[in-house]
């Protein structure tokens, strides 16, 4: 089943749901976060609290994406409390492109390097055994999310912008702290590779930006072994394309062990909030030295996932004047 977010055409929000090709609104639902909090405080699954509700009216998501209504498939009605953060160096292939960016002539073995051995040997933990820690970084709160369809605005003192095609697992936290994995999600980890390239220690700085999610959540297990497009068009003609690898068949680590270091925070636990976890990646198009520009495309698609993910890219014009701080 796929669950969507969109907004009627009478300005009001809906969630739409889809298990064979046609899709139905879901009645007296106008969050999917609303959606899950009552499904677990009724104590079944999502798709039971939805074949609860029976069908609504029939809804072209299709049309609803043309027409830019569809928003991201999970958010939260104060932005500050939906968390965007993600883990790299998670995918077999994903090593390679990372130490090529931080090697130097002094270094055998880069922190990169380091990292993803670590995953490779201990990602992957038996079952109720803790394993090794991924890379971990943030991207930014609600206000950093972006809906399918609409700009990936990448500011003036970025000195490149770039897409990450991934997975990303989609999250709420129960009253009693407990977080609920809805499903997942295609995404655009929209990243400033050169400026990460320049430092590994300005990865923090690489990755906040803006990012983008959906248009449908998949809900249920992921597959092992998923694999599908991402490609850059410009002024309609495609320049870059190729295929990426996901699920736990192509990853150093377990979701288990990624999910694991991540919700042992208590930080992120916070009862209600929304989580957006980004899973890695091993396919880039800066990889290839591509250079996008503004006015590009990109196109992220997966057969299990329904509805390509696309977003043009915008560029912001620099600015060399400091950000001035007022004193009180």
């Amino acid at each position: 089943m796929f669950l969507s977010q969109l907004s009627l055409t009478n300005g009001t929000r809906a969630v739409a749901a889809r298990t064979d090709g046609a899709a139905h609104l879901v009645p007296g639902a106008t969050s999917t976060r609303g959606l899950a909090l009552a499904a677990i405080a009724a104590g079944r699954d999502l798709a039971a609290e939805v074949a609860a509700r029976g069908r609504g009216d029939a809804v072209d998501l299709a049309e609803a994406l043309d027409q830019g209504r569809l928003l991201v498939p999970l958010d939260h009605d104060d932005p500050a409390h939906l968390h965007l953060t993600g883990t790299g160096l998670t995918h077999l292939g994903s090593a390679s492109t990372r130490d090529a960016m931080h090697q130097s002539a002094v270094e055998t073995l880069t922190d990169s390097m380091k990292m993803f051995r670590m995953g490779l040997e201990g990602g992957k933990p038996d079952k109720g055994r803790i394993g090794a820690q991924p890379e971990w970084f943030y991207k930014g709160n609600g206000h950093a999310a972006v809906a399918p369809g609409a700009p990936l605005t990448s500011p003036g003192f970025a000195l490149d912008a770039g897409e990450e095609p991934e997975i990303a697992g989609l999250y709420v936290i129960a009253p009693d702290g407990r977080p609920f994995r809805l499903g997942f999600a295609l995404a655009n980890e929209f990243s400033d590779h050169v400026t990460e390239r320049g430092n590994y220690l300005w990865l923090a700085h690489s990755k906040l930006r803006v990012a983008s999610f959906g248009p449908e959540l998949r809900v249920g297990e992921l597959p092992a072994d998923l694999r599908g497009t991402s490609r850059l068009v410009r002024d309609g003609a495609v320049v870059w394309e190729k295929p990426f690898l996901s699920g736990e068949a192509n990853m150093s680590h377990s979701l288990a062990n990624l999910e694991h270091h991540h919700f042992k925070y208590d930080l992120f636990r916070r009862p209600g909030d929304v989580h957006v976890h980004f899973f890695g990646t091993a396919t880039l198009s800066f990889a290839d030295g591509i250079t996008t520009r503004d006015g590009d495309s990109f196109q992220i698609e997966c057969p299990d996932f329904g509805l390509p993910l696309v977003n043009p890219l915008t560029q912001r014009p620099a600015d060399a004047t400091p950000v001035a701080v007022a004193a009180l």
